[in-house]
């Protein structure tokens, strides 16, 4: 995809989640289980039934009012988000207080949009509506369907998604495009995530060899399965295979994958393996070291810092067709399209780089949809989780995105090691999301510090 290096679509964030920590969730969900629609929270919880009372004035901000109706909305819909992530629901006074605080936030700065000119056409929102429509894999007109269906009003749905878009303006104006991200700031990230030895920072990958100590053994045979533990350690120092060590001499449970953990944090392993390993390299043997349990034998096959990219990375290279949807292809009429070049490639009849270099709508049409090789990130979520999922060679069913309809080949899959310059790139990346969220909020509170707020009632819920 020519986009396929841009920024995701950050709109699918206000889509679906709340700024509430407890409730957020980034990531397009497609249908729930319970078969509700992905939907802007404030619309679905418009169309969620609640307790009929009076309405009323629950704060002025800017001398415009913060309904009742509004809160106990939007507290509705939080409870609904935390209840299905399986998470401890906060006390109902704290969650009325931080959902108010939110709305109120959100008002003044949708204010400061329009102070300074920033507007939503209604493309904008029609292409937001369709992006709805794809995540929750319906065409837009499937789409009015369910939501008429759920009570739940069109034109009140078009204008939480302009607020959405709003937002989204306004901070991108005042906030992103003001972020730098210099080759000190890079630096300085680097150091501090290899020089930390907070073991929450520190991921281990080992290498078991366990000799059991049954309980009550008399000395003798302890010092016999000690003398047994040194020989595995000491056959691994001179270069033995530890997987087959693991196998011959383990009665770890993990013997039968060469007696590997995967890796994983240190603070999810025994501390007695931290406290011989952290100071190790990679390749490097420990033990044998004594516990309850008996004589362990330890390699380091990996060692890293989290916050550090991997300098080795699963690459792969993909083949799509895109068709793109408008007036005069409409989504449907593209997945069945899609479909039937499918079912051509399967059959011999025709073959995936001559149909891509006819009906592909994309920059890779001439190389006969050739993507090349792809890391992770480099392609939006929904289409790299579609063509993770496929073996090479293999041909994906059609696959909606915010960019059309894909069908999608993979060709190729390595591993390759990534250049200096390429794991700069990424913490680049991780730094300027660190720095946009640390610049974001302190604007949404310059922001909310210069807004006239008065409180009126408290909230009912």
């Amino acid at each position: 995809m020519t986009d396929r290096l841009t920024a995701p679509f950050r709109l699918s964030t206000w889509l679906l989640c709340a700024p509430l920590l407890w409730a957020c969730t980034v990531q397009a969900q497609g249908l729930r289980p319970s078969g509700q629609l992905n939907l802007p929270r404030s619309t679905a919880a418009a169309a969620s039934p609640v307790q009929s009372t009076a309405d009323f004035i629950v704060a002025l901000v800017n001398s415009e009012p913060v309904t009742n109706n509004e809160v106990r909305q939007r507290l509705l819909r939080v409870e609904q988000q935390i209840a299905q992530q399986g998470s401890a629901m906060p006390a109902r006074e704290l969650l009325v207080r931080e959902v108010l605080e939110q709305i109120i936030n959100e008002r003044a700065q949708l204010q400061q949009a329009t102070e300074l000119g920033i507007t939503v056409d209604e493309a904008a929102v029609t292409q937001a509506e369709q992006s709805i429509a794809a995540q929750n894999q319906l065409t837009p007109e499937a789409l009015r369907r369910r939501i008429a269906a759920e009570g739940i009003d069109i034109n009140r749905l078009r204008n939480d998604l302009r607020n959405q878009i709003l937002l989204q303006r306004v901070r991108e104006r005042q906030v992103d495009s003001r972020v730098r991200v210099t080759d000190a700031d890079i630096d300085d990230f680097i150091r501090e995530q290899q020089g930390n030895n907070d073991l929450s920072n520190l991921e281990l990958n080992l290498a078991h060899v366990l000799v059991v100590v049954p309980e009550g053994a008399s000395a003798e045979r302890i010092q016999e399965l000690q003398a047994r533990a040194q020989g595995v350690a000491d056959r691994a120092r001179a270069g033995a295979e530890f997987a087959a060590l693991a196998r011959e001499f383990s009665e770890a449970p993990e013997r039968t994958n060469g007696g590997l953990f995967g890796l994983r944090p240190a603070t999810r392993l025994p501390t007695l393996f931290v406290e011989a390993t952290r100071s190790l390299g990679t390749g490097a043997v420990a033990g044998p070291l004594r516990s309850p349990a008996g004589f362990h034998v330890l390699k380091v096959i990996e060692k890293r810092q989290s916050g550090v990219p991997d300098t080795v990375v699963t690459q792969t290279r993909a083949r799509h067709i895109l068709l793109r949807t408008s007036a005069q292809l409409s989504q449907a009429d593209a997945v069945a399209r899609l479909a039937g070049y499918r079912q051509q490639i399967a059959s011999g009849q025709a073959n995936f780089e001559a149909l891509a270099r006819e009906h592909s709508q994309d920059g890779s049409a001439s190389q006969g949809g050739d993507l090349g090789w792809a890391g992770p990130g480099q392609f939006v979520p929904e289409f790299e989780q579609t063509m993770n999922a496929l073996r090479p060679g293999e041909v994906s069913a059609p696959l909606v995105s915010r960019f059309g309809v894909h069908l999608i080949r993979v060709d190729e899959r390595r591993q390759t090691t990534l250049s200096q310059r390429e794991q700069r790139d990424i913490v680049r990346g991780m730094v300027r999301e660190k720095k946009t969220e640390e610049a974001l909020q302190a604007w949404g509170q310059d922001v909310r510090s210069r807004a006239y707020v008065e409180y009126r009632d408290a909230p009912q819920p």
